[in-house]
């Protein structure tokens, strides 16, 4: 029997945010652990898609940010999703900003966060990916701590994916989250040829010393220029990168001008950033064309909105702020609101 979450939100809304993450991951492991939780989500058929040479069984994935420590994977894995991406996770431990530092907007369906890369570290992921029983594609997305000076941020890029890579199907390299302090400067300039670099030297030396070559995306903001866009797009295909996620949150507050907690400091998430992300996808399309896959993230809270960023040129969809305010039945809808492109995609470029 499945519950309407309409019928269950009121009640977690009812919480302070970070105190219904970890009510309903409570409940959704105890009844996943029970065989329970299947039964009570709807679960869409398959619509496969290969996509940086995996096989996705949909294209329909989980954005990081959710399950930063990889604490919940095969509940969220019960869900119907395609694929995970879990994180950010640091080299090492860290609390991330002080609270109160999640904020709802519902007025906007809208998320404000300042969470910071609160994780355990590398170790402590790759722990409870280890006694998982997940078999899926699993994106592992990774950041630098924030005691690390920018300028020396590639060390923990190049650590975190040393130690991840034989446990990731692919790794997402975040130098977009506005609440590490610089981080985005990364984004340009010489900074981001040195970080690429570095990541396509290492991985090399991974891919021969592990047999395999796991991909790599990097994941960036909804407030660049076009030229920054365009700039980025070339570099990705520069240092052989196999994947851009687009967009992480926006540090503009325009659609949630007097709200309550609009002027909150971090990143704003949901359907103020559908458009911002909808933008850069197209940009990197009209760039990029079929060079280099596109996953669009930002604002989706329906099928229509995930089939939008798949016309735009985006090859996956990941959802995180969605699932919160319309619950896992989002999964299915989007799945099958973008089987019809999915089809539309394999007779043109197959």
């Amino acid at each position: 029997m499945q519950i309407p979450y309409q019928w269950v939100r009121p009640y977690l809304f009812s919480m302070e945010p970070e105190a219904a993450h970890a009510f309903t991951f409570k409940w959704a492991d105890r009844l996943e652990s029970m065989g329970l939780l299947k039964h009570l989500v709807a679960t869409a058929e398959e619509a496969p898609v290969r996509v940086m040479g995996l096989t996705f069984p949909n294209p329909v994935g989980l954005s990081a940010g959710l399950d930063k420590n990889a604490e919940h994977i095969d509940a969220l894995a019960t869900m119907g999703f395609g694929f995970l991406e879990v994180g950010t996770i640091t080299p090492k431990p860290q609390p991330g900003n002080p609270q109160p530092r999640m904020f709802r907007i519902p007025e906007k369906s809208a998320i404000i966060n300042r969470l910071g890369f609160n994780n355990e570290g590398v170790p402590a992921l790759i722990e409870n990916v280890r006694r998982s029983k997940f078999v899926g594609i699993l994106g592992i997305n990774i950041g630098k701590n924030a005691t690390t000076p920018v300028e020396h941020a590639d060390d923990d890029y190049i650590s975190a994916l040393r130690d991840v890579y034989p446990f990731a199907s692919y790794v997402t390299v975040n130098i977009s989250s506005p609440n590490t302090k610089n981080l985005r400067d990364l984004q340009g300039g010489d900074a981001l040829d040195n970080l690429l670099s570095r990541l396509k030297e290492t991985r090399e030396r991974l891919c021969d010393e592990h047999g395999v070559r796991r991909p790599l995306a990097l994941k960036i903001a909804p407030d660049l220029t076009d030229e920054q866009i365009d700039a980025i797009a070339d570099k990705l295909l520069t240092y052989n990168f196999d994947a851009v996620i687009a967009t992480n949150t926006t540090i503009t507050r325009e659609s949630v001008k007097g709200l309550p907690h609009a002027e909150e400091t971090g990143g704003l998430s949901g359907t103020p950033v559908k458009e911002m992300s909808l933008n850069v996808i197209a940009r990197l399309y009209s760039r990029l064309g079929e060079d280099l896959p596109i996953i669009g993230v930002g604002g989706i809270m329906s099928g229509a909105d995930a089939k939008e960023k798949m016309q735009a040129g985006a090859k996956l969809v990941q959802i995180y702020t969605g699932l919160i305010y319309k619950g896992p039945g989002l999964i299915a809808e989007c799945v099958e609101a973008t089987r019809p492109t999915l089809k539309d995609i394999k007779a043109k470029y197959s």
